[in-house]
């Protein structure tokens, strides 16, 4: 799969282990920074892996910062983008089932590298489900975005 990932300073020391569990697992990885230490604002992160999203080059996206609530919250303001903070694997799948989520946020400082390999894996091996009231609850996200 293509997947594009991003951080902010404080995701960048998890994100960088993530990429290359991801390229391990066969997938092509994006990296739209940070790529550094050096602070930067999530807002412009996530607005870069977004693009990559809506343009097209990748077909799932992974934010990490301190709690994913931030990536979340910018991820959510462009529009076509479900983002959701994943830190149970029960939820990381169970988004992209139900929810049809196309950006993971993850926090660095809530979840350790283990638990966010096992999550990247739940997230990116889950496919949106083909029951009607899944994607029916999902139009009606999209109608309330064009609103």
């Amino acid at each position: 799969m293509r997947v594009v990932i991003g951080s902010d300073h404080a995701g960048f020391p998890l994100k960088q282990p993530l990429i290359a569990h991801l390229r391990q697992g066969g997938h092509e990885v994006a990296d739209v920074g940070s790529f550094d230490l050096g602070p930067v604002d999530f807002p412009d992160i996530a607005g870069a892996l977004t693009g990559k999203i809506l343009s097209g080059e990748a077909e799932r996206g992974i934010m990490v910062c301190g709690t994913g609530v931030g990536a979340a919250i910018a991820a959510n303001k462009v529009r076509g983008i479900r983002a959701a903070v994943l830190h149970d694997w029960h939820c990381a799948h169970q988004a992209v089932e139900h929810d049809d989520v196309n950006v993971m946020c993850l926090g660095a400082q809530i979840v350790g590298l283990w638990l966010a390999r096992d999550l990247i894996d739940a997230y990116l091996s889950a496919r949106f489900s083909d029951d009607p009231d899944f994607r029916r609850r999902v139009a009606k996200l999209s109608a309330m975005e064009a609103s």
